[in-house]
Protein backbone atom coordinates (compact mmCIF):
# COMPACT_ATOMS: atom_id res chain seq x y z
CA UNK A 1 0.00 0.00 0.00
CA UNK A 2 1.21 3.51 -0.78
CA UNK A 3 2.51 5.26 2.33
CA UNK A 4 0.41 8.42 1.93
CA UNK A 5 -2.97 6.87 2.66
CA UNK A 6 -2.71 6.56 6.42
CA UNK A 7 -1.45 10.13 6.93
CA UNK A 8 -4.42 11.27 4.85
CA UNK A 9 -6.89 9.32 6.99
CA UNK A 10 -5.21 10.80 10.07
CA UNK A 11 -5.78 14.33 8.79
CA UNK A 12 -9.38 13.71 7.71
CA UNK A 13 -10.13 12.13 11.09
CA UNK A 14 -8.92 15.35 12.67
CA UNK A 15 -11.04 17.40 10.28
CA UNK A 16 -14.19 15.51 11.31
CA UNK A 17 -13.88 16.32 15.00
CA UNK A 18 -12.65 19.87 14.30
CA UNK A 19 -15.77 20.61 12.28
CA UNK A 20 -17.99 19.25 15.07
CA UNK A 21 -16.30 21.53 17.61
CA UNK A 22 -16.52 24.57 15.37
CA UNK A 23 -20.15 23.94 14.41
CA UNK A 24 -21.48 24.61 17.91
CA UNK A 25 -19.55 27.87 18.15
CA UNK A 26 -20.62 28.98 14.68
CA UNK A 27 -24.28 28.29 15.46
CA UNK A 28 -24.46 29.77 18.98
CA UNK A 29 -25.06 33.44 17.98
CA UNK A 30 -27.98 32.33 15.80
CA UNK A 31 -29.52 29.48 17.78
CA UNK A 32 -28.12 29.67 21.31
CA UNK A 33 -26.89 26.75 23.40
CA UNK A 34 -30.07 25.02 24.56
CA UNK A 35 -30.63 21.29 24.85
CA UNK A 36 -32.60 21.29 21.60
CA UNK A 37 -29.76 22.91 19.69
CA UNK A 38 -27.24 20.33 20.90
CA UNK A 39 -29.70 17.59 20.00
CA UNK A 40 -29.68 18.89 16.43
CA UNK A 41 -25.89 19.10 16.22
CA UNK A 42 -25.31 15.61 17.60
CA UNK A 43 -28.14 14.00 15.63
CA UNK A 44 -27.03 15.37 12.27
CA UNK A 45 -23.39 14.55 13.04
CA UNK A 46 -24.15 10.92 13.88
CA UNK A 47 -26.49 10.49 10.91
CA UNK A 48 -23.86 11.91 8.56
CA UNK A 49 -21.13 9.67 9.96
CA UNK A 50 -23.35 6.59 9.75
CA UNK A 51 -24.29 7.35 6.15
CA UNK A 52 -20.66 8.02 5.29
CA UNK A 53 -19.44 4.72 6.72
CA UNK A 54 -22.28 2.81 5.05
CA UNK A 55 -21.98 4.64 1.73
CA UNK A 56 -18.22 4.20 1.64
CA UNK A 57 -18.67 0.48 2.15
CA UNK A 58 -21.25 0.29 -0.66
CA UNK A 59 -18.92 2.13 -3.04
CA UNK A 60 -16.03 -0.15 -2.16
CA UNK A 61 -18.08 -3.30 -2.76
CA UNK A 62 -19.43 -1.95 -6.06
CA UNK A 63 -15.95 -1.15 -7.37
CA UNK A 64 -14.47 -4.46 -6.27
CA UNK A 65 -17.27 -6.38 -7.98
CA UNK A 66 -16.43 -4.57 -11.23
CA UNK A 67 -12.81 -5.73 -10.83
CA UNK A 68 -11.51 -2.16 -11.05
CA UNK A 69 -10.31 -2.09 -7.46
CA UNK A 70 -6.91 -0.47 -7.89
CA UNK A 71 -7.58 2.71 -9.86
CA UNK A 72 -11.21 3.25 -8.90
CA UNK A 73 -10.79 2.77 -5.14
CA UNK A 74 -7.80 5.08 -4.94
CA UNK A 75 -9.50 7.76 -7.01
CA UNK A 76 -12.67 7.59 -4.89
CA UNK A 77 -10.60 7.75 -1.71
CA UNK A 78 -8.61 10.80 -2.87
CA UNK A 79 -11.57 12.76 -4.25
CA UNK A 80 -13.52 12.66 -0.98
CA UNK A 81 -11.48 15.44 0.73
CA UNK A 82 -12.02 17.59 -2.36
CA UNK A 83 -15.79 17.14 -2.15
CA UNK A 84 -15.69 18.03 1.54
CA UNK A 85 -13.62 21.11 0.71
CA UNK A 86 -16.10 22.31 -1.90
CA UNK A 87 -19.01 21.68 0.49
CA UNK A 88 -17.32 23.74 3.21
CA UNK A 89 -16.64 26.58 0.79
CA UNK A 90 -20.30 26.58 -0.26
CA UNK A 91 -21.47 26.47 3.38
CA UNK A 92 -19.27 29.43 4.33
CA UNK A 93 -20.46 31.27 1.23
CA UNK A 94 -24.13 31.09 2.24
CA UNK A 95 -24.48 30.35 5.97
CA UNK A 96 -24.17 33.97 7.22
CA UNK A 97 -27.44 34.65 5.39
CA UNK A 98 -29.02 31.21 5.61
CA UNK A 99 -28.55 30.76 9.38
CA UNK A 100 -30.13 34.14 10.02
CA UNK A 101 -33.16 33.12 7.95
CA UNK A 102 -33.33 29.65 9.56
CA UNK A 103 -33.30 31.12 13.07
CA UNK A 104 -35.98 33.65 12.20
CA UNK A 105 -38.34 30.86 11.12
CA UNK A 106 -37.98 28.38 14.00
CA UNK A 107 -34.96 27.74 16.19
CA UNK A 108 -35.18 23.96 16.56
CA UNK A 109 -35.99 23.23 12.92
CA UNK A 110 -33.57 25.96 11.90
CA UNK A 111 -30.72 24.43 13.90
CA UNK A 112 -31.25 21.07 12.18
CA UNK A 113 -31.24 22.80 8.80
CA UNK A 114 -28.08 24.69 9.76
CA UNK A 115 -26.33 21.45 10.72
CA UNK A 116 -27.33 19.92 7.41
CA UNK A 117 -25.85 22.86 5.51
CA UNK A 118 -22.64 23.08 7.51
CA UNK A 119 -21.78 19.49 8.38
CA UNK A 120 -23.72 16.94 6.37
CA UNK A 121 -21.71 16.64 3.15
CA UNK A 122 -18.24 17.17 4.71
CA UNK A 123 -18.86 14.52 7.37
CA UNK A 124 -20.35 12.01 4.91
CA UNK A 125 -17.44 12.33 2.49
CA UNK A 126 -14.65 12.22 5.07
CA UNK A 127 -16.17 9.31 7.00
CA UNK A 128 -16.65 7.36 3.73
CA UNK A 129 -12.87 7.33 3.41
CA UNK A 130 -12.48 4.78 6.22
CA UNK A 131 -14.20 1.83 4.49
CA UNK A 132 -12.61 2.86 1.19
CA UNK A 133 -9.16 2.64 2.75
CA UNK A 134 -9.94 -0.78 4.19
CA UNK A 135 -10.88 -1.90 0.66
CA UNK A 136 -7.69 -0.40 -0.77
CA UNK A 137 -5.55 -2.26 1.74
CA UNK A 138 -7.26 -5.54 0.94
CA UNK A 139 -7.13 -4.96 -2.81
CA UNK A 140 -3.35 -4.65 -2.65
CA UNK A 141 -2.21 -6.40 0.56
CA UNK A 142 1.35 -5.88 1.64
CA UNK A 143 3.65 -8.80 2.30
CA UNK A 144 2.75 -10.72 5.44
CA UNK A 145 -0.75 -9.24 5.71
CA UNK A 146 -2.74 -12.24 4.49
CA UNK A 147 -3.49 -13.40 8.03
CA UNK A 148 -4.74 -9.95 8.96
CA UNK A 149 -6.99 -9.84 5.90
CA UNK A 150 -9.03 -12.83 7.08
CA UNK A 151 -9.46 -11.23 10.52
CA UNK A 152 -10.70 -7.64 10.69
CA UNK A 153 -9.56 -6.94 7.11
CA UNK A 154 -7.45 -4.08 8.43
CA UNK A 155 -10.47 -2.12 9.70
CA UNK A 156 -9.07 -1.90 13.22
CA UNK A 157 -5.85 -0.35 11.98
CA UNK A 158 -7.69 2.20 9.81
CA UNK A 159 -10.06 3.19 12.63
CA UNK A 160 -7.11 3.51 15.02
CA UNK A 161 -5.34 5.96 12.70
CA UNK A 162 -8.54 7.92 12.05
CA UNK A 163 -9.36 8.13 15.76
CA UNK A 164 -5.81 9.19 16.59
CA UNK A 165 -6.27 11.95 14.02
CA UNK A 166 -9.49 12.98 15.77
CA UNK A 167 -7.59 13.34 19.04
CA UNK A 168 -5.05 15.53 17.30
CA UNK A 169 -7.91 17.47 15.71
CA UNK A 170 -9.40 18.24 19.13
CA UNK A 171 -6.09 19.57 20.40
CA UNK A 172 -5.28 21.63 17.32
CA UNK A 173 -8.78 23.12 17.18
CA UNK A 174 -8.96 23.92 20.89
CA UNK A 175 -5.49 25.32 21.38
CA UNK A 176 -4.52 26.70 17.96
CA UNK A 177 -7.56 27.52 15.83
CA UNK A 178 -10.21 28.75 18.29
CA UNK A 179 -8.02 31.09 20.37
CA UNK A 180 -6.34 32.69 17.35
CA UNK A 181 -8.77 32.58 14.42
CA UNK A 182 -12.44 33.24 13.92
CA UNK A 183 -14.62 30.17 13.56
CA UNK A 184 -15.43 31.27 10.01
CA UNK A 185 -11.73 31.40 9.11
CA UNK A 186 -11.00 28.12 10.89
CA UNK A 187 -13.67 26.32 8.89
CA UNK A 188 -12.30 27.65 5.61
CA UNK A 189 -8.77 26.72 6.66
CA UNK A 190 -9.88 23.14 7.27
CA UNK A 191 -11.55 23.16 3.85
CA UNK A 192 -8.34 24.44 2.27
CA UNK A 193 -6.32 21.62 3.88
CA UNK A 194 -8.78 19.03 2.59
CA UNK A 195 -8.66 20.54 -0.90
CA UNK A 196 -4.86 20.56 -0.84
CA UNK A 197 -4.84 16.84 0.00
CA UNK A 198 -6.85 15.97 -3.09
CA UNK A 199 -4.91 18.42 -5.25
CA UNK A 200 -1.47 17.09 -4.33
CA UNK A 201 -1.84 13.48 -3.22
CA UNK A 202 -2.49 11.97 -6.71
CA UNK A 203 1.01 13.07 -7.78
CA UNK A 204 2.61 11.41 -4.74
CA UNK A 205 1.39 7.92 -5.63
CA UNK A 206 3.96 5.32 -6.63
CA UNK A 207 1.83 4.53 -9.64
CA UNK A 208 -0.32 7.05 -11.53
CA UNK A 209 -4.07 6.44 -11.70
CA UNK A 210 -6.30 7.12 -14.67
CA UNK A 211 -8.22 9.86 -12.83
CA UNK A 212 -5.23 11.59 -11.32
CA UNK A 213 -5.71 14.90 -13.12
CA UNK A 214 -9.45 15.01 -12.50
CA UNK A 215 -9.07 14.33 -8.77
CA UNK A 216 -6.34 16.96 -8.53
CA UNK A 217 -8.47 19.50 -10.40
CA UNK A 218 -11.43 18.98 -8.05
CA UNK A 219 -9.10 19.35 -5.07
CA UNK A 220 -7.59 22.48 -6.56
CA UNK A 221 -11.05 23.95 -7.03
CA UNK A 222 -11.88 23.32 -3.38
CA UNK A 223 -8.56 24.78 -2.27
CA UNK A 224 -9.01 27.89 -4.41
CA UNK A 225 -12.60 28.41 -3.25
CA UNK A 226 -11.68 28.19 0.44
CA UNK A 227 -8.61 30.41 0.14
CA UNK A 228 -10.52 32.93 -1.96
CA UNK A 229 -13.29 33.22 0.62
CA UNK A 230 -10.70 33.39 3.38
CA UNK A 231 -8.94 36.30 1.70
CA UNK A 232 -12.19 38.17 1.03
CA UNK A 233 -13.95 37.25 4.29
CA UNK A 234 -14.40 40.74 5.74
CA UNK A 235 -15.72 42.17 2.49
CA UNK A 236 -17.98 39.20 1.78
CA UNK A 237 -19.44 39.26 5.28
CA UNK A 238 -19.91 43.01 5.21
CA UNK A 239 -17.78 43.86 8.24
CA UNK A 240 -14.85 45.50 6.48
CA UNK A 241 -16.17 49.00 7.12
CA UNK A 242 -19.32 50.46 8.61
CA UNK A 243 -22.96 49.37 8.43
CA UNK A 244 -25.89 51.79 8.48
CA UNK A 245 -28.98 50.39 10.18
CA UNK A 246 -31.92 52.20 11.80
CA UNK A 247 -30.18 55.57 11.40
CA UNK A 248 -27.13 54.24 13.25
CA UNK A 249 -23.64 53.75 11.87
CA UNK A 250 -22.27 50.44 13.16
CA UNK A 251 -18.83 48.91 13.14
CA UNK A 252 -16.82 46.27 15.00
CA UNK A 253 -14.04 47.88 17.02
CA UNK A 254 -12.38 44.62 18.02
CA UNK A 255 -13.02 40.89 18.30
CA UNK A 256 -11.44 38.83 21.07
CA UNK A 257 -11.43 35.05 20.64
CA UNK A 258 -10.93 32.44 23.34
CA UNK A 259 -11.68 28.81 24.15
CA UNK A 260 -14.93 29.87 25.79
CA UNK A 261 -16.62 32.41 23.56
CA UNK A 262 -15.77 35.33 21.34
CA UNK A 263 -16.30 38.86 22.63
CA UNK A 264 -16.98 41.60 20.11
CA UNK A 265 -16.80 45.29 20.93
CA UNK A 266 -19.39 47.07 18.80
CA UNK A 267 -19.55 50.78 18.12
CA UNK A 268 -22.74 52.57 17.05
CA UNK A 269 -23.38 56.29 16.52
CA UNK A 270 -26.27 58.28 15.05
CA UNK A 271 -25.86 59.22 11.40
CA UNK A 272 -24.17 62.63 11.32
CA UNK A 273 -23.22 62.58 15.02
CA UNK A 274 -20.23 60.25 15.43
CA UNK A 275 -19.28 61.82 18.76
CA UNK A 276 -22.49 60.50 20.40
CA UNK A 277 -21.62 56.84 20.20
CA UNK A 278 -22.57 53.77 22.20
CA UNK A 279 -20.13 50.94 22.77
CA UNK A 280 -21.44 47.38 23.25
CA UNK A 281 -19.94 44.36 24.99
CA UNK A 282 -21.34 41.72 22.62
CA UNK A 283 -20.87 38.04 23.35
CA UNK A 284 -22.33 35.18 21.29
CA UNK A 285 -25.07 37.38 19.87
CA UNK A 286 -26.14 38.81 23.26
CA UNK A 287 -25.34 42.25 24.76
CA UNK A 288 -23.70 41.93 28.18
CA UNK A 289 -23.31 45.68 28.74
CA UNK A 290 -23.17 48.98 26.91
CA UNK A 291 -21.68 52.39 27.66
CA UNK A 292 -22.09 55.86 26.18
CA UNK A 293 -19.34 58.04 24.72
CA UNK A 294 -18.31 59.09 28.26
CA UNK A 295 -17.92 55.48 29.42
CA UNK A 296 -21.10 55.54 31.52
CA UNK A 297 -23.05 52.28 31.57
CA UNK A 298 -26.50 52.38 30.02
CA UNK A 299 -27.54 49.01 31.42
CA UNK A 300 -29.88 48.68 34.40
CA UNK A 301 -28.31 45.67 36.08
CA UNK A 302 -25.01 47.55 36.48
CA UNK A 303 -26.64 49.90 38.95
CA UNK A 304 -29.17 47.47 40.43
CA UNK A 305 -26.52 45.04 41.66
CA UNK A 306 -24.55 47.85 43.26
CA UNK A 307 -27.67 49.44 44.77
CA UNK A 308 -28.90 46.23 46.39
CA UNK A 309 -25.47 45.23 47.67
CA UNK A 310 -24.59 48.59 49.18
CA UNK A 311 -28.15 49.31 50.28
CA UNK A 312 -28.27 46.25 52.51
CA UNK A 313 -24.59 46.26 53.49
CA UNK A 314 -23.58 49.96 53.44
CA UNK A 315 -20.50 49.32 55.59
CA UNK A 316 -19.18 46.50 53.37
CA UNK A 317 -15.41 46.42 53.02
CA UNK A 318 -14.96 43.49 50.67
CA UNK A 319 -16.85 41.88 47.79
CA UNK A 320 -16.47 38.87 45.53
CA UNK A 321 -17.60 39.37 41.91
CA UNK A 322 -18.38 36.19 39.96
CA UNK A 323 -18.43 37.15 36.28
CA UNK A 324 -16.59 40.19 35.00
CA UNK A 325 -18.54 41.25 31.93
CA UNK A 326 -17.38 44.74 30.97
CA UNK A 327 -15.93 45.27 34.46
CA UNK A 328 -18.16 48.23 35.33
CA UNK A 329 -19.74 46.85 38.52
CA UNK A 330 -16.41 46.18 40.28
CA UNK A 331 -15.10 49.58 39.17
CA UNK A 332 -18.08 51.32 40.79
CA UNK A 333 -17.63 49.31 44.00
CA UNK A 334 -13.94 50.23 44.07
CA UNK A 335 -14.93 53.91 43.88
CA UNK A 336 -16.87 53.33 47.11
CA UNK A 337 -13.78 51.95 48.80
CA UNK A 338 -14.78 48.28 48.58
CA UNK A 339 -11.97 45.76 47.99
CA UNK A 340 -13.20 43.53 45.17
CA UNK A 341 -12.02 40.05 44.22
CA UNK A 342 -13.05 39.01 40.69
CA UNK A 343 -13.47 35.57 39.12
CA UNK A 344 -13.90 35.27 35.34
CA UNK A 345 -13.18 32.21 33.19
CA UNK A 346 -13.03 33.89 29.77
CA UNK A 347 -9.72 35.64 29.02
CA UNK A 348 -11.44 37.54 26.20
CA UNK A 349 -13.60 39.33 28.79
CA UNK A 350 -10.56 40.62 30.67
CA UNK A 351 -9.01 42.01 27.48
CA UNK A 352 -12.20 43.64 26.21
CA UNK A 353 -13.05 45.16 29.60
CA UNK A 354 -9.57 46.63 30.04
CA UNK A 355 -9.12 47.93 26.50
CA UNK A 356 -12.56 49.36 25.78
CA UNK A 357 -14.62 49.78 28.97
CA UNK A 358 -12.28 51.48 31.42
CA UNK A 359 -11.64 48.46 33.62
CA UNK A 360 -8.42 48.76 35.65
CA UNK A 361 -7.26 45.26 36.65
CA UNK A 362 -4.54 46.59 38.94
CA UNK A 363 -7.21 47.74 41.40
CA UNK A 364 -8.49 44.23 42.06
CA UNK A 365 -7.55 40.70 43.03
CA UNK A 366 -8.19 38.85 39.79
CA UNK A 367 -8.68 35.13 39.08
CA UNK A 368 -8.91 33.50 35.65
CA UNK A 369 -10.96 30.58 36.91
CA UNK A 370 -14.28 28.78 36.78
CA UNK A 371 -16.70 30.18 39.36
CA UNK A 372 -17.72 26.72 40.56
CA UNK A 373 -14.14 25.61 41.11
CA UNK A 374 -13.27 28.88 42.85
CA UNK A 375 -16.11 28.88 45.38
CA UNK A 376 -15.32 25.30 46.38
CA UNK A 377 -12.15 26.63 47.94
CA UNK A 378 -13.86 29.27 50.07
CA UNK A 379 -14.27 26.93 53.05
CA UNK A 380 -10.47 26.82 53.38
CA UNK A 381 -10.28 30.57 53.90
CA UNK A 382 -10.15 32.16 57.34
CA UNK A 383 -13.31 34.06 58.21
CA UNK A 384 -11.59 37.44 57.92
CA UNK A 385 -10.58 36.65 54.31
CA UNK A 386 -14.16 36.00 53.24
CA UNK A 387 -16.49 38.67 51.94
CA UNK A 388 -19.29 40.93 53.07
CA UNK A 389 -20.91 40.70 49.64
CA UNK A 390 -20.89 38.20 46.77
CA UNK A 391 -22.20 39.48 43.43
CA UNK A 392 -23.20 36.81 40.93
CA UNK A 393 -23.47 37.81 37.27
CA UNK A 394 -22.77 34.58 35.45
CA UNK A 395 -24.15 34.54 31.94
CA UNK A 396 -22.95 32.49 29.00
CA UNK A 397 -24.93 32.00 25.84
CA UNK A 398 -28.58 32.61 26.69
CA UNK A 399 -28.44 32.33 30.47
CA UNK A 400 -26.57 31.10 33.51
CA UNK A 401 -24.90 27.70 32.96
CA UNK A 402 -26.99 25.06 34.72
CA UNK A 403 -24.14 23.74 36.86
CA UNK A 404 -24.06 27.18 38.51
CA UNK A 405 -27.70 26.91 39.61
CA UNK A 406 -27.51 23.91 41.94
CA UNK A 407 -27.77 23.46 45.68
CA UNK A 408 -24.13 22.41 45.79
CA UNK A 409 -23.02 25.65 44.16
CA UNK A 410 -25.14 27.79 46.49
CA UNK A 411 -23.79 25.87 49.52
CA UNK A 412 -20.21 26.56 48.42
CA UNK A 413 -21.09 30.17 47.70
CA UNK A 414 -22.39 30.57 51.25
CA UNK A 415 -18.93 29.70 52.57
CA UNK A 416 -17.45 32.65 50.67
CA UNK A 417 -19.43 35.05 52.92
CA UNK A 418 -18.59 36.40 56.31
CA UNK A 419 -21.26 35.86 58.99
CA UNK A 420 -24.22 38.03 58.03
CA UNK A 421 -22.93 38.54 54.49
CA UNK A 422 -25.24 38.71 51.46
CA UNK A 423 -25.24 37.24 47.96
CA UNK A 424 -26.82 39.31 45.19
CA UNK A 425 -27.77 37.69 41.88
CA UNK A 426 -28.50 39.07 38.43
CA UNK A 427 -30.94 36.58 36.92
CA UNK A 428 -33.17 36.32 33.89
CA UNK A 429 -36.87 35.53 34.22
CA UNK A 430 -39.46 34.60 31.64
CA UNK A 431 -42.80 35.53 33.18
CA UNK A 432 -44.51 33.07 30.89
CA UNK A 433 -42.45 30.20 32.35
CA UNK A 434 -42.53 30.90 36.09
CA UNK A 435 -42.09 27.27 37.05
CA UNK A 436 -38.55 27.31 35.68
CA UNK A 437 -37.77 30.36 37.83
CA UNK A 438 -39.39 28.65 40.82
CA UNK A 439 -36.70 25.94 40.60
CA UNK A 440 -34.03 28.61 41.11
CA UNK A 441 -35.91 30.09 44.08
CA UNK A 442 -36.50 26.71 45.69
CA UNK A 443 -32.83 25.81 45.33
CA UNK A 444 -31.72 29.10 46.88
CA UNK A 445 -34.18 28.71 49.76
CA UNK A 446 -32.73 25.28 50.51
CA UNK A 447 -29.44 26.96 51.53
CA UNK A 448 -30.41 30.49 52.64
CA UNK A 449 -32.88 31.44 55.33
CA UNK A 450 -33.88 34.64 53.56
CA UNK A 451 -34.32 35.20 49.83
CA UNK A 452 -35.62 38.53 48.51
CA UNK A 453 -36.85 39.28 45.00
CA UNK A 454 -36.46 42.65 43.27
CA UNK A 455 -38.62 42.96 40.19
CA UNK A 456 -41.40 45.27 39.12
CA UNK A 457 -44.70 44.28 37.56
CA UNK A 458 -44.60 43.26 33.91
CA UNK A 459 -47.01 41.63 31.46
CA UNK A 460 -47.17 37.85 31.37
CA UNK A 461 -44.66 36.48 28.92
CA UNK A 462 -42.15 39.31 29.45
CA UNK A 463 -38.47 38.40 29.57
CA UNK A 464 -36.78 40.61 32.14
CA UNK A 465 -33.87 40.89 34.53
CA UNK A 466 -34.78 39.93 38.08
CA UNK A 467 -32.52 40.53 41.06
CA UNK A 468 -32.21 38.31 44.12
CA UNK A 469 -30.67 38.75 47.55
CA UNK A 470 -29.88 35.69 49.65
CA UNK A 471 -28.55 35.66 53.22
CA UNK A 472 -28.53 33.73 56.47
CA UNK A 473 -28.11 36.98 58.38
CA UNK A 474 -30.35 39.98 59.00
CA UNK A 475 -31.57 41.96 56.01
CA UNK A 476 -32.66 45.19 57.66
CA UNK A 477 -34.85 47.69 55.85
CA UNK A 478 -33.82 50.00 53.03
CA UNK A 479 -36.09 52.96 52.43
CA UNK A 480 -34.16 54.28 49.44
CA UNK A 481 -31.19 53.16 47.37
CA UNK A 482 -28.22 55.42 46.86
CA UNK A 483 -26.94 55.07 43.29
CA UNK A 484 -24.33 57.71 42.47
CA UNK A 485 -24.29 59.02 38.91
CA UNK A 486 -27.30 57.01 37.81
CA UNK A 487 -28.23 58.10 34.25
CA UNK A 488 -31.47 60.02 34.38
CA UNK A 489 -33.15 57.84 31.75
CA UNK A 490 -32.67 54.80 34.02
CA UNK A 491 -34.28 56.32 37.10
CA UNK A 492 -37.75 55.04 36.25
CA UNK A 493 -36.41 51.57 35.51
CA UNK A 494 -34.49 51.55 38.78
CA UNK A 495 -37.59 52.52 40.74
CA UNK A 496 -39.51 49.83 38.88
CA UNK A 497 -36.92 47.13 39.64
CA UNK A 498 -36.12 47.99 43.26
CA UNK A 499 -39.22 49.83 44.41
CA UNK A 500 -41.02 46.86 45.94
CA UNK A 501 -38.60 44.26 47.30
CA UNK A 502 -40.36 41.29 48.82
CA UNK A 503 -39.48 38.12 50.65
CA UNK A 504 -39.91 34.89 48.73
CA UNK A 505 -42.85 32.90 50.08
CA UNK A 506 -44.59 29.64 49.29
CA UNK A 507 -46.53 31.12 46.37
CA UNK A 508 -43.24 31.92 44.59
CA UNK A 509 -42.05 28.36 45.11
CA UNK A 510 -45.10 26.69 43.55
CA UNK A 511 -43.93 23.88 41.29
CA UNK A 512 -40.30 24.55 42.16
CA UNK A 513 -37.92 21.67 42.84
CA UNK A 514 -34.47 21.75 44.35
CA UNK A 515 -31.77 21.39 41.70
CA UNK A 516 -28.79 19.24 42.66
CA UNK A 517 -25.60 18.28 40.89
CA UNK A 518 -26.83 14.68 40.74
CA UNK A 519 -30.27 15.60 39.37
CA UNK A 520 -30.05 18.72 37.25
CA UNK A 521 -33.18 18.95 35.11
CA UNK A 522 -32.72 22.60 34.15
CA UNK A 523 -31.44 22.05 30.58
CA UNK A 524 -34.83 20.67 29.56
CA UNK A 525 -36.77 23.20 31.66
CA UNK A 526 -34.89 26.20 30.31
CA UNK A 527 -34.70 25.19 26.65
CA UNK A 528 -37.91 26.96 25.60
CA UNK A 529 -36.98 30.09 27.59
CA UNK A 530 -33.55 30.30 26.03
CA UNK A 531 -34.96 29.87 22.55
CA UNK A 532 -37.56 32.60 23.11
CA UNK A 533 -34.87 34.96 24.38
CA UNK A 534 -32.61 34.17 21.44
CA UNK A 535 -35.43 34.91 19.00
CA UNK A 536 -36.01 38.32 20.62
CA UNK A 537 -32.30 39.18 20.53
CA UNK A 538 -31.60 37.92 17.02
CA UNK A 539 -32.73 41.02 15.12
CA UNK A 540 -31.40 43.63 17.54
CA UNK A 541 -28.08 44.03 15.71
CA UNK A 542 -26.85 43.93 12.11
CA UNK A 543 -26.72 40.44 10.68
CA UNK A 544 -22.96 40.43 9.86
CA UNK A 545 -22.10 40.79 13.57
CA UNK A 546 -23.50 37.31 14.25
CA UNK A 547 -20.76 35.65 12.21
CA UNK A 548 -18.01 34.61 14.58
Amino acid sequence: MNGIFRPIIFVTGGAIIALELLASRIMTPYFGVSLYIWTGILSITLIALALGYYGGGLLARHVVRRRLAGDELVSLFLVMPALASLALAFACLVYPWAFYAFAAVQLVVGSFAACLLLLFVPLITTSAMNPLLVAIENAAPVAGSAREAVGDAGAGRVLFVSTAGSVAGVLVTAFALIPHLSNYSSTLLIGAVLGAISAGAPFLLHQATRHRRLVSAVGGAGLAACLGLLAAADHWLGVAGTIVRNDQVWRIERTYSSLFSAVKVLHAAPVGAPERFTRYFYQDGIVQNRVDDKGVSQTLFTYALEAIAMGYRPSAKSALMLGLGAGIVPMRLAERGVAVEIVEINPASWLAAKTHFGFKPELFSNHLDDARSFVRGCDRRPIDQRHDIVLVDLFQGDGTPEYLITRGFFADLKRCLKPGGIAVFNTFADLGELRAYAHLLATLKAEYATVMLFRGDAPAGSQINSFLLATNGPTGRVTSFNVPNLPSHLEADMNWALGRPRLIDHSDLAGGRIVTDAANFLPAENARIYMAYRRSALRAFPRPFLVN
